[in-house]
């Protein structure tokens, strides 16, 4: 996914010359072709989080469109000020990707887990969040972000995900996605969950219970409508995603269906980490299961909410 994103950042710059790359610190190799075709537009800075986030957007007042690329927790937590008084004030098209949303760097602890990114980027106006769920809507994504006047922040898996997109679904900033229709119950999901929430929907599916998928690929602007639609006909709904319950994809549509359907409320449960940060230490999947976030659990809180 990662090298998908960077990819594009290139073709990107081959067509537009308003496009330019920020990195901090990430190794050598990164981008190389766009270095030597474009060394004007390319920059590769040390360990200066803050600073980078400065200076695009000081590039983007000037008319550019600056790409910046480093680890999630560095470009939220320790960038939030630089990100909001930059950025979001000035409402400016910086697009922040986000290296290793949720557990990807289990092994590093929870200095380097982004689970709480989406929260804190959505609570900023001006702000948009998407989180892809496989490289080839990354694609789709980045070459639709050139013209996209608002700051946004692109959330990464680890790379290597299974794809389970399809090109005939679309892609629309602000539009979820129905990659499978049910009528017992829907899986509201984001990112690369949309893949164990499809697995999860197998299962059922052998259970004899025809559940949906809708994925949120833009939690910024929320595509209320969109999924209010798909969740009011079924009896159950569950949401998924690698971050924390607070401030994440289920709390978006609880907010949402309290505005506008507070009759739905009730058929909702989410699925995510909990409210703590986490005290495990391994890879990726081990701590999906230590949180929770796996087929079996999907399962069981999707038949459980169907029971009532």
């Amino acid at each position: 996914m990662r090298k998908t994103a960077l990819e594009c950042i290139h073709k990107l710059a081959q067509v537009d010359e308003r496009v330019v790359f920020i990195g901090s610190d990430l190794g050598p190799g990164v981008l190389d072709k766009m270095k030597v075709e474009f060394p004007a537009r390319f920059f590769m800075e040390g360990v200066s989080e803050q600073y980078i986030v400065g200076m695009s957007a000081g590039l983007a007042m000037e008319g550019f469109i600056p790409y910046v690329n480093t680890i999630a927790t560095f470009l939220t937590r320790r960038c939030y000020e630089q990100v909001a008084v930059d950025l979001c004030i000035h409402d400016l098209p910086v697009r922040l990707i986000a290296n290793g949303g949720g557990g990807v760097y289990a092994p590093l602890g929870p200095t380097h887990l982004a689970i709480e990114d989406i929260a804190i980027m959505r609570a900023l106006p001006n702000m948009t969040v998407v989180a892809p769920c496989d490289a080839d809507e990354m694609n789709r994504l980045m070459m639709s972000t050139v013209d996209w006047p608002h700051p946004m922040y692109i959330r990464l898996g680890k790379g290597g995900d299974k794809v389970v997109s399809k090109e005939e679904f679309g892609f629309e900033l602000g539009k979820a996605i129905q990659m499978r229709s049910g009528i017992d119950g829907v899986f509201v999901t984001t990112g690369v969950m949309t893949q164990l929430a499809l697995d999860s929907a197998d299962l059922l599916k052998e259970k004899g219970i025809d559940v949906g998928v809708v994925h949120v690929h833009t939690l910024k602007p929320f595509d209320a409508e969109g999924v209010i639609e798909a969740i009011e006909r079924v009896k159950s709904v569950v949401t998924v995603e690698e971050h924390i319950v607070n401030g994440g994809l289920g709390t978006a549509l609880l907010e949402s269906c309290s505005e506008q359907r507070p009759d739905l409320l009730g058929k909702i449960a989410r699925i995510g980490i909990s409210d703590k940060f986490a005290t495990e230490y391994g890879s990726q999947n081990s701590l999906l299961k230590h949180w929770g976030i796996t087929s079996d659990k999907l399962v069981d809180a999707m038949m459980k909410k169907m029971r009532g």
